[in-house]
């Protein structure tokens, strides 16, 4: 059996105004249209819901059972709506970003905070991948966006928006200095300890392609996870390390790392957001995605 909602909705607010008259006139429908509604909503049902009585109206033994069930439903649309307007106004709502840690430290985390004393009442959840983790995330519907390093393989379902553009060097600490007083080759470089990204990284596979694009094969001699560690490790001597320049603008100001100038040129690189195509952010969800990409 089916039945419209609005004859519920109807039934409801007679209930609980007592008369076919209070709940018209809260419904802004005439009571004729009131009583026509309950009269069709009696013929679905097959039986009377209530009588009327010279106070107002009374449920009948079948009515009362039937007005509790539709007592909660009614409670539970009417606090759906309102929990809809809430996360239209972002009263409400849950955002989950999927970042690798350099660049929800060194680029995320402002956004984050203006967003947060913005919208306060948001949730904001960030999981912590690399830039091809994060893709499978969002892809199997985990992330809601993802902030990644550039560039990623062409995929139709996916929109990528690029927001930040990124340099990229190799940094060296007081040990090492002296040998780059001048500019070098990659393939001089590559005869040096070199410290880089692990494998997985979308930074690790571009400075790869570099040394490949230029025949230079290069082992490592460490292999770390974050620009912060590759940072440490080339301070105190351990090797040459490949970082983005852009978040490392302190430790070079600061003489505590020096960047080698190379003869070659680094292409630059993009940050992007990346969503589904096919899946529409939530109201939380574009306002934060108005954060990244807005002048």
């Amino acid at each position: 059996m089916e039945v419209n909602f609005e004859l519920y909705k109807v039934f409801y607010n007679v209930v609980k105004e007592g008369k076919i008259s209070a709940a018209a006139k809260k419904l802004y429908i005439s009571q004729p249209a009131v009583s026509q509604s309950i009269k069709q909503l009696e013929e679905k049902l097959g039986g009377k819901v209530f009588f009327r009585t010279p106070k107002g109206i009374k449920l009948t033994s079948e009515g009362e059972v039937f007005f509790k069930y539709i007592e909660k439903a009614y409670s539970f649309i009417t606090a759906g709506e309102s929990k809809f307007q809430e996360m239209l106004n972002l009263e409400h709502g849950e955002i989950v970003i999927g970042a690798g840690d350099t660049l929800c430290a060194h680029y995320l985390l402002p956004y984050l905070e203006q967003f947060h004393k913005e919208y306060p009442h948001v949730k904001i959840k960030v999981t912590n991948r690399t830039s091809y983790e994060t893709l499978d995330l969002l892809k199997g519907g985990s992330v809601d966006l993802g902030i990644l390093n550039l560039p990623i393989k062409e995929d139709k379902h996916l929109e990528v928006i690029e927001t930040l553009t990124l340099e990229d060097c190799f940094i060296c600490g007081d040990k090492y200095y002296p040998n780059f007083t001048q500019k070098v080759s990659l393939e001089q470089l590559s005869k040096y300890p070199l410290v880089l990204l692990e494998k997985r990284s979308n930074t690790r596979r571009f400075i790869d392609k570099i040394f490949s694009d230029n025949n230079i094969i290069v082992k490592p001699e460490i292999e770390l996870g974050s620009v912060d560690l590759l940072v440490e490790f080339a301070k105190i001597g351990l090797g040459i390390s490949f970082v983005t320049k852009n978040f490392i603008h302190d430790e070079l100001d600061k003489q505590e790392v020096y960047e080698i100038k190379l003869k070659e040129k680094i292409p630059k690189r993009k940050v992007g957001v990346v969503t589904l195509k096919e899946v529409p952010l939530s109201s939380a969800g574009k306002k934060f995605l108005n954060f990244l990409v807005k002048p």
